[in-house]
């Protein structure tokens, strides 16, 4: 399961306790926000694309949506989401559970400016009934993060 994954990973950075699991579903950004007594803005959701064979994660803020003309300036490609079927093996996270912690080796990570404007943000745990709460500086240091990108327009 791949939330044993990332509370692994956690545990290995004396952070375990500070991951949420919930008794109702988080899979998306609204019913985050309600697990979590939050505002949706303060999700941090991350969106799975392919960019010719690579898998790219890019992680926004969740009153967001991708900018189809910012991605291709970004990445030189239209965005190509990930089939649900395929997040699994690809990423090593099922969708409603997909985050930028304990992913398959060889997935690229971005974060959104989206992010910047909030102290902390919640972003999934592996599972679709979990989160963290985290600042800026522990989602760079913890997604992995090639880097910060500008792909987001608010919704």
């Amino acid at each position: 399961m791949s939330i044993e994954k990332v509370k692994t990973y956690f545990r290995t950075r004396g952070m375990e306790d500070r991951v949420l699991e919930f008794t109702v579903s988080s899979a998306t950004v609204e019913l985050a926000a309600i697990a979590l007594g939050c505002e949706e803005c303060r999700i941090a959701k991350t969106l799975s694309f392919h960019v010719g064979e690579r898998v790219v994660l890019v992680v926004m803020a969740g009153d967001t949506k991708i900018d189809n003309q910012k991605y291709k300036a970004q990445f030189g490609t239209k965005a190509k989401m990930l089939e649900y079927e395929e997040a699994p093996a690809l990423i090593g996270h099922a969708v409603g559970g997909v985050c930028p912690f304990a992913v398959n080796d060889g997935v690229e990570v971005y974060l959104d400016e989206s992010l910047k404007r909030f102290e902390t943000v919640f972003p999934a745990c592996g599972s679709a009934n979990s989160a963290i709460e985290m600042t800026m500086a522990e989602l760079e240091e913890h997604s992995g993060s090639l880097g910060w990108v500008d792909v987001a327009k608010l919704k």
